[in-house]
């Protein structure tokens, strides 16, 4: 795919959604943090669901430290592998009360070095809470990067590392949202809605989806 084309797929995406965002609700950088630790291997409704109730409750690593494991299961038990989350985000918080001042790091480094916490959760606190132009290649992106021809690549690393060079500097900080988003409800895994896409014709997925026929 050439840079012209993918400048303009870009252009499109952000016509479309000028203001995107993540689908997890949180309102402090450290909510934003534990509700990414909860969402691997879960969808956002179900960590949104459990966070309604346990953030009302508590929404600082202090807090959340206070209720320990056997207090926070109750509240994430709906999530998936949520014995082994309640256990980082124990873990994490106690870390952040006494090594970071209760803060959220705002570095890679410090950011990977608490538990439950990998590069793609840290890419996108960084991105999402900091502003930083980060690209946290999820399945959505990854199949999006690949599919479309934008930054195919064979592994999520080498995905992220072509998005962050040929991604023009004016959607970088952006990008992340898009791609997860258009992964999620309109390039889907198994049949991709192409007849919906705003960037089909841009697109060099060959085995375009057809509009449905009435009634099927």
């Amino acid at each position: 795919m050439n840079a012209n084309k993918r400048r303009e797929i870009f252009t499109r995406l952000r016509a479309a959604l000028p203001h995107p965002t993540t689908e997890l609700e949180y309102t402090t950088p450290f909510e934003l943090l534990i509700s990414v630790i909860l969402s691997a291997q879960a969808t956002d409704v179900s960590v949104n669901k459990a966070t309604r109730k346990l953030y009302p409750v508590a929404n600082t690593p202090a807090q959340i430290y206070a209720l320990g494991i056997d207090g926070l299961i109750p509240y994430i038990q709906t999530i998936g592998l949520y014995r082994t989350k309640a256990k980082n985000v124990i873990e994490t918080c106690r870390m952040l009360v006494a090594l970071h001042d209760g803060q959220v790091p705002r570095t890679r480094e410090q950011l990977e070095a608490l538990p439950g916490v990998g590069r793609k959760t840290a890419n996108v606190v960084l991105n999402t809470a900091f502003g930083v132009p980060t690209i946290a290649v999820d399945t959505h992106i990854f199949r999006v990067s690949n599919r479309t021809g934008i930054a195919p690549g064979k592994d999520v690393e080498a995905v992220e590392h072509k998005l962050m060079k040929l991604v023009p500097a004016e959607f970088l900080l952006d990008a992340h949202h898009w791609l997860i988003l258009h992964g999620r409800y309109t390039c889907i895994a198994r049949k991709p809605l192409c007849w919906n896409c705003s960037i089909a014709d841009l697109c060099d997925f060959k085995a375009k989806t057809p509009l449905p026929e009435k009634g099927i």
